[in-house]
């Protein structure tokens, strides 16, 4: 998860010198993330939220800064639940408007895969088939965005080693989702663009069988 933190972040210095104040504040919010300061920055992009309503991006943020904080934080048992309830009501607000919107899916599908990582005995069973639910979903509407691809391969990939099965298929997806990343062109800076370093990752770890 610190990899799409440092991936986003980078955009902050290409928005110093942004005109309005909508740029100005998510700059000021990336900046925040980037310095290890995730609460002020949840907080910053919820600030945006409120003031501008017609962007989904803002609570996209605040949902994705909480739910990558609480990946980092699943030894702290007191700490995730907190962290996932504020990114589900972050995207709550935009899933109404944007159900169709690939990223909301992927985000939403990561919000329940936290879950699943924070206690597996009691919400696999749950939470699993609502993550590949997401995915599909999304699959149908942006089959080449490489989160898309990606994001289900690796959610997909976990489950087969836990099982023993035939993971081959899967990384297969990875490589086609690396090959998406290089290719895919965000809509601006502030869109999101993470991801390839974790392919990346999850490919080096499919060539090592």
């Amino acid at each position: 998860m610190n990899r799409i933190i440092l991936t986003i972040v980078l955009f902050a210095t290409t928005l110093a010198n942004a005109q309005s104040q909508f740029e100005q504040g998510m700059g000021k919010a990336f900046q925040l993330w980037g310095e290890g300061k995730p609460a002020e920055a949840s907080a910053m992009f919820e600030r945006i939220a409120s003031a501008e309503k017609n962007s989904w991006l803002p609570n996209y943020y605040v949902a994705l800064v909480n739910t990558t904080t609480a990946f980092q934080s699943l030894a702290d048992k007191e700490k995730v639940a907190p962290l996932l309830d504020k990114a589900q009501e972050a995207l709550d607000i935009e899933f109404i408007k944007h159900s169709n919107n690939p990223e909301i899916l992927v985000m939403q599908a990561m919000i329940y895969t936290a879950w699943v990582a924070f206690d597996p005995m009691t919400n696999a069973m749950k939470y699993s088939p609502k993550v590949m639910e997401m995915y599909a979903r999304a699959e149908k509407i942006a089959p080449e965005n490489p989160r898309v691809v990606f994001g289900k391969a690796e959610f997909e990939i976990g489950g087969a080693r836990y099982f023993g099965s035939d993971t081959k298929p899967m990384c297969a997806q990875i490589d086609k989702a690396i090959t998406l990343f290089a290719n895919f062109k965000p809509e601006t800076s502030f869109h999101p663009n993470w991801g390839l370093d974790r392919a990346l990752e999850a490919q080096k770890e499919c060539n090592k069988k």
